[in-house]
């Protein structure tokens, strides 16, 4: 699984301006490619909307050998409601967290050298003290699970994640494609997984010859495929061929989404723009 890699984290942002400071100024990131569209991504790329929105992919370098994030606005929605299915982001950057300081941006030391603080929207981030050279500043994506063991199947053996850390006790496992990529931690949690309205993506690349095989195997697993094999124009760069996967939930998983979508605000946007809501 050498020639796969973590791409980027897809967060929904409401606050276009005091997101850019934040991963600007505040983590000091780079934007490194901004589109507006006028209607939804047939991937479903922006969420369950149809209607303007822009994708800005920002980073501490270039795609292509950095993990990045990649931030949704969809024009007329100010705010999405946060689940409990994304823990946070680990950076390692002792700018950052200088900067943060200088800003006056919140910042909170859970641990020695490590200071958790919030992006616009809610989205947690952890910044560790580091000063020496590192291929990324990314270090590892938390994601609630509410069932480790069934989620590190799902990873590791239909997927091919290398486990590089696992701890019953703490239900907590590490895991990644490569020593010098940013890592995905699961952490298991009690009850169900909220994904709310604000869910996001995690993003991992593959040769496109794996693709077709890589869905057989999910639909013979009987795992559930949320978008099928689908190739999608990117302005500037190649075609990008996507097939969108949803690791193990638990029973209640489904119900909670439906319920965080049915009190979002999309319908109203859609109903103040006569606009059309795109079928699921």
């Amino acid at each position: 699984m050498a020639s796969r890699r973590a791409l980027h984290f897809v967060f929904k942002v409401g606050n276009r301006f005091e997101t850019a400071r934040f991963y600007r100024e505040v983590l000091g990131m780079k934007v490194l490619r901004h589109e507006e569209f006028e209607e939804g991504c047939k991937a479903s790329c922006n969420g369950p909307y149809d209607g303007k929105w822009s994708k800005t992919m920002v980073g501490f370098g270039a795609e292509d050998d950095h993990f990045v994030a990649e931030l949704t606005y969809n024009y007329g929605i100010g705010h999405y409601k946060l689940g409990n299915d994304f823990m946070g982001i680990t950076v390692a950057s002792s700018q950052a967290i200088s900067k943060a300081r200088e800003l006056e941006w919140p910042l909170t030391e859970v641990t020695e050298g490590v200071f958790e603080t919030e992006a616009p929207g809610g989205y947690k981030f952890y910044l560790q003290k580091h000063n020496g050279p590192q291929s990324d500043s990314v270090v590892k994506v938390t994601l609630a699970v509410s069932n480790l063991q069934k989620s590190l199947n799902y990873w590791s053996s239909l997927l091919g994640m290398k486990i590089y850390e696992k701890d019953e006790a703490k239900q907590r496992a590490l895991l990644g494609y490569a020593d010098n990529q940013c890592k995905l931690e699961l952490q298991g949690i009690k009850g169900a997984v909220d994904h709310a309205a604000a869910f996001g993506r995690i993003a991992f690349s593959c040769p496109k010859s794996e693709l077709p095989e890589l869905e057989e195997l999910m639909k013979r697993e009987k795992q559930t495929i949320l978008t099928p094999l689908v190739s999608l124009d990117t302005p500037g760069k190649a075609t990008v061929h996507v097939v969108i996967l949803a690791d193990p939930v638990d029973p209640k998983g489904s119900k909670l989404l439906d319920e965080a979508m049915a009190a979002d605000k999309s319908d109203e946007w859609f109903a103040n723009h006569k606009r059309p809501k795109a079928s699921g």
